[in-house]
């Protein structure tokens, strides 16, 4: 089998060296949120007990962390590569994953508008799941701290919903200083003490 090789290049080395370099930022990028999962993994012992994985009670923020990491990653190198070196295979591959992304976002939003009253539901026992385990993860903690702050709110719906957690339960006999009451982070701060 022979390649023909063409004289001057398909694609104008200004485009080509364009994508080149928009795509090489999404590869570092994917790289660095590959490597800040696990960095994080390493930090909770999970790499040194991979058992723990399953036994997560609430979202772990890390798995979307690693995911979005992997995906960029993959897509970043694709790009990259196959701007670089024109090749078809790999930019059909980044372009058909590119649509397939916005597709399914589409396909998310359209359903989230269809099907309000289950997809408020839905999130709302995911959160009121997440509040059980507040304690558990340090990393779920942190983001459901920074939640609250920024929508200034307490709670999935209301500061009793934080009565799930064992640690703020008003019911049961345990004794915990974090008893009838709520995270720090619902709490309002009075700008006069400010």
């Amino acid at each position: 089998m022979y390649y023909y090789r063409y004289e001057n290049a398909e694609v104008s080395c200004c485009y080509k060296y364009l994508m080149f370099s928009y795509n090489i930022i999404f590869w570092l990028a994917g790289a660095a949120f590959i490597a800040i999962g696990f960095w994080a993994w390493s930090e909770k012992g999970v790499l040194l007990d991979l058992t723990q994985v399953t036994r997560l009670h609430g979202f772990d923020p890390v798995w979307l962390v690693l995911v979005v990491g992997g995906v960029t990653f993959t897509l970043g190198f694709a790009g990259c590569v196959g701007a670089l070196r024109e090749n078809i295979c790999l930019l059909k591959f980044f372009s058909g994953v590119i649509g397939l992304i916005f597709f399914l976002e589409l396909i998310v939003a359209v359903l989230a508008v269809v099907f309000q009253s289950q997809v408020r539901e839905w999130i709302n026992e995911f959160f009121l799941q997440n509040i059980k385990a507040y304690r558990d993860d340090i990393d779920l903690q942190n983001l459901i701290d920074s939640l609250q702050k920024m929508n200034h709110c307490c709670g999935a719906q209301e500061p009793d919903d934080w009565d799930l957690n064992v640690y703020f339960s008003c019911n049961g006999t345990h004794r915990s200083r974090e008893k009838c009451g709520v995270p720090f982070s619902c709490c309002i701060i009075d700008p006069a003490v400010s």
